[in-house]
């Protein structure tokens, strides 16, 4: 009996000194795989998630980014809607003027996404930007590897265009204005990342003017369907760039009158 109790103990001193890796596979350094490899920049409604979302076939998280100004291009009010009003898209500086940075987020896509993205991004073409060409403004670092694009708008020389990504696109105007709703989902997709965030994308942005649309829903009463209206009203009445234009934001009705008589008055000299 003591022999056998023996020889279970030194069995299980033997068990228990065995190391806890002896043959286990070292997986550091090793990354998950089917790691995705096309991202897209987005700075312009893409960066409100719930927008972009939208399009997405599943939530997609993003990171707050910036695009150096070596990569060539300002964010401006040049992209001209079907429906009728200008949207958000980027353009090439003129002679004599520097280009900016541009700050946006950055998110994969995957699947079926992209042909879902680029449909919705009609009107623009895809430009790839450098991975050197981006810096991250939080804590998350962008991609080591993988190709990223943006969405810059072009216009065929049929349409009165360049044909060139950027280059020979109209500014808003009273039959194509600047909307408020727009301009909130753009702002308020930039307050996820706060105040400053926000502000940079406002005062980085061309092309503000006197085409200003007030179309929000109810909008002398715009806290009862948006909580965040006075934020954006706040950002847009004291950022550099809309400050300027903000005062000329009309509802419906006298934007409307405005442009009417203003046309009246061109057609009767």
């Amino acid at each position: 009996m003591l022999r056998c109790m023996v020889f279970v103990v030194c069995a299980f001193v033997a068990w228990a000194g065995t190391p806890a890796d002896a043959g286990a596979k070292d997986w550091w350094g090793t990354k998950l795989p089917d790691a995705p490899t096309q991202y897209i920049f987005g700075y312009g409604s893409l960066i409100n998630t719930a927008s972009r979302n939208s399009t997405a076939t599943t939530p997609i998280p993003a990171i707050p980014v910036r695009v150096s100004k070596e990569f060539g291009y300002i964010r401006t009010w040049n992209d001209r809607s079907p429906s009728g009003f200008t949207a958000l898209g980027l353009r090439k500086p003129n002679p004599g003027e520097a280009a900016t940075t541009i700050n946006g987020v950055l998110y994969p896509v995957e699947g079926s996404d992209m042909s879902k993205f680029d449909a919705r991004e009609e009107g623009y073409a895809r430009v790839e930007v450098p991975l050197s060409q981006i810096e991250a403004v939080g804590w998350q670092r962008i991609p080591e590897t993988g190709h990223v694009w943006v969405y810059v708008p072009v216009r065929s020389t049929e349409q009165g265009g360049s044909g060139v990504p950027g280059k020979g696109l109209p500014a808003a105007d009273a039959s194509f204005p600047l909307l408020e709703s727009y301009i909130d989902v753009v702002v308020e997709g930039g307050l996820e990342y706060g105040q400053d965030y926000a502000r940079e994308i406002l005062e980085t942005t061309d092309g503000w003017n006197q085409y200003w649309l007030n179309d929000r829903e109810l909008a002398r009463r715009p806290w009862v369907h948006d909580a965040k209206a006075a934020a954006v009203d706040s950002l847009l009445k004291t950022t550099p760039g809309p400050e300027g234009d903000f005062k000329a934001r009309l509802f419906a009705e006298p934007y409307a009158d405005r442009w009417i008589r203003q046309n009246e008055q061109v057609g009767a000299k």
